[in-house]
């Protein structure tokens, strides 16, 4: 199961606020996730399956003891909760993860500095992880990805900078529609999306997730986002929205109007 979204009907292309300073542990965790899904791609198929169920998040693993140690697994299983975050299960699913986590994440290390914001990611994807379990206790299929610690990585960002532009692109047919959304709007959406994603596959098969996407475990992380970013976050004035530095843009902005 893959803690990843299906093809959102909304794409992140940049947002509005630039980073003061250099996102090192935004791009440690890019550098990270794929040195190991590039150790992936070294694997043959069955020992890449034996990697997701060591290493993912197994929520059966951890309700029902007895039964991991009759089908072979270790003691313990508790590191699941971090180990499952650096797992992916192919190209596109690890690409648009750090692709998101490039779009977001630098603003809010950028907010929260270095060391808080790597405890905050991972506190994020271990609740994330905790959701998916509280919700499907027993299943036997392994959740792994990187979206649950970004969903909380999102929830900080739209506490945070509320009023910043996302350029987004939603495809209406076959015509590319690039339009600015306020940060608010576009990610309480997404929110409300996973939610009732989640929502509409318990009716499914009771567990939550559907098409082996584990939305519960989008809707835990961008909770935890929400609640720890008020601990962590030291207090600040909003950064208002000006050129982002994932782009160059064609001419200056204005004068005043940036910071």
């Amino acid at each position: 199961m893959l803690s990843s979204p299906d093809p959102e009907p909304m794409f992140p292309l940049r947002d509005g606020i630039p980073s003061r300073r250099f996102p090192a542990v935004t791009l440690a965790l890019i550098a990270v996730n794929g040195l190991i899904f590039l150790y992936q791609w070294t694997l043959p198929d069955d020992g890449l399956q034996n990697l997701f169920y060591l290493f993912g998040l197994v929520p059966a693993r951890l309700s029902d003891p007895a039964w991991a140690a009759g089908v072979g697994y270790p003691g313990g299983g508790w590191f699941s909760f971090l180990s499952s975050m650096f797992l992916h299960g192919g190209f596109l699913h690890l690409a648009f993860n750090m692709w998101t986590l490039w779009i977001f994440g630098d603003n809010v290390e950028d907010r929260l500095g270095r060391v808080r914001f790597l405890l905050f990611y991972l506190a994020c994807g271990c609740a994330a992880g905790g959701m998916q379990w509280a919700t499907d206790p027993a299943s036997t299929v392994p959740t792994i990805g990187a979206s649950g610690a970004i969903a909380g990585v999102l929830g900080a960002y739209l506490l945070l900078y509320p009023h910043a532009r996302i350029l987004t692109l939603i495809p209406i047919l076959f015509y590319p529609l690039f339009v600015h959304i306020p940060a608010l709007v576009y990610l309480a959406v997404w929110f409300l999306l996973q939610l009732g994603s989640g929502l509409l596959a318990f009716g499914h098969d009771s567990t939550g997730a559907a098409g082996g996407i584990a939305w519960w475990a989008h809707v835990g992380g961008f909770l935890a986002g929400l609640l720890l970013v008020k601990v962590v976050a030291p207090p600040e004035p909003e950064q208002l929205p000006g050129p982002a530095r994932h782009f160059i843009y064609p001419a200056p902005p204005a004068r005043g109007h940036w910071r």
